[in-house]
């Protein structure tokens, strides 16, 4: 009976890095480095779950925590976990974070951008000059005298994320991340989806930024697009969605 246990445990233990090895995502076809920049009013938290689909198929995936300050400053910082990435990368951006790459994608390093909910900007435009060319579905901004832009947390469950539930929207609405008038006013003058594959996921109930704005962002960019009922926070009430746009961007980059 001794010997008996005795070679279980010595078989368990041999099994045991198969089992591991056999635990492991299959390495994933294309750019295998997927950079997220993160919008105004949340911070990257938001991105959990799009990561954690994602690495469990086998992508690298860093989450940018931009400091919003500066336009500049964003653009800076996106840059160094572009240069930090062994190898192509795809750059993702929500909401003012898709001006972000627009600006900063443009390296050689970048083979394709998805814009999630996101501003898509031509040379020299900027948030505010988009945010006017449609009619607003909201007014929440709230700017205080030393520049910072916050979200009315009166009004973020409803218009910011009005598909997660009350006790989520809260707290998301109690630790946003401000913007500044200098961030929002900052305009690329190398517009990286010029000369790379670009995908616009459409964020069909969104009332921060006008879904036909987006719409219409997206096509003068000739970006595939696809449409998702969801608000604004879509990276977090539709995150299977989000991740499917990025993995095939990242598949077909080039």
């Amino acid at each position: 009976m001794r010997i008996l246990s005795t070679l279980a445990i010595a078989a368990a233990v041999l099994a045991a890095p198969a089992l591991a090895t056999a635990a492991a995502p299959d390495e994933p076809a294309g750019v295998k480095n997927i950079i997220i920049v993160h919008g105004a009013f949340t911070d990257g938290s938001g991105w959990r779950t799009v990561h954690d689909i994602l690495i469990h198929k086998g992508y690298n995936v860093r989450i940018v925590q931009q400091p919003m300050t500066s336009f500049d400053e964003d653009v800076g910082a996106t840059r160094n976990a572009i240069v930090a990435a062994t190898g192509p990368v795809v750059l993702v951006g929500h909401d003012y974070g898709g001006s972000v790459i627009t600006a900063a994608g443009a390296r050689p390093k970048v083979k394709a951008l998805v814009y999630v909910a996101a501003y898509q900007p031509e040379v020299g435009e900027n948030v505010p000059q988009l945010a006017s060319s449609m009619p607003k579905l909201s007014d929440d901004l709230m700017t205080t005298r030393d520049g910072f832009i916050f979200f009315d947390p009166a009004k973020y469950g409803a218009d910011y994320a009005g598909d997660l539930v009350a006790n989520r929207t809260d707290f998301m609405a109690a630790s946003q991340m401000p913007a500044t008038v200098a961030a929002f006013g900052g305009a690329p003058f190398d517009v990286a989806w010029h000369d790379k594959p670009s995908y616009g996921v459409v964020a069909t109930d969104d009332r921060v930024i006008n879904p036909d704005l987006q719409r219409w962002m997206y096509k003068r960019a000739g970006a595939k697009v696809t449409e998702v009922k969801a608000s604004h926070a879509i990276e977090i009430s539709q995150p299977e969605a989000v991740a499917k746009v990025i993995e095939e961007a990242a598949v077909h980059a080039r």
